[in-house]
């Protein structure tokens, strides 16, 4: 496998401490997932995922000649607590593909799923669903 990339980051406190990657690009405090102000780790989390899910889906219509028009991925991601104490997150994938139909949109929003690095990250770890236009899809993957 070839390193592409290698991100680096420190937090310092926790969910109520400070973030920043080593290049100083981004620093900032982070508060509770339950405060109304601030940035929290699920976020950042969500951030993260929408950019590289929306990617990965402008790779695979490129792949198959399809014109997508804009891409907007608006991802959910919830922190749980379970019946024990324990805490879960789950994730909700969105996406409108301004050029295409359903059926098309749905193709396209399995085949980026199967190759982005969140989705493939979290496969097995974590519910994830996915939509198209507010949709769950007719196949999820």
């Amino acid at each position: 496998m070839k390193n592409l990339y290698t991100a680096h980051a420190v937090s310092v406190g926790g969910r109520s401490g400070h973030v920043e990657t080593d290049d100083k690009r981004l620093a900032f405090d982070l508060t509770p997932s339950l405060s109304k102000t601030g940035t929290n780790p699920e976020q950042l989390f969500a951030c993260g995922y929408a950019a590289c899910f929306g990617s990965a889906l402008d790779a695979v219509a490129k792949k198959e000649k399809l014109d997508t028009g804009a891409i907007t991925v608006k991802i959910d991601v919830e922190l749980n607590q379970d019946e024990s104490g324990g805490f879960s997150l789950a994730a909700t994938i969105n996406v409108t593909l301004e050029h295409l139909d359903k059926t098309q949109s749905e193709k396209l929003v399995n085949l980026a799923h199967h190759i982005c690095p969140y989705s493939k990250a979290t496969r097995g770890n974590i519910p994830v669903t996915l939509k198209v236009n507010d949709q769950p899809l007719a196949k999820a993957a």
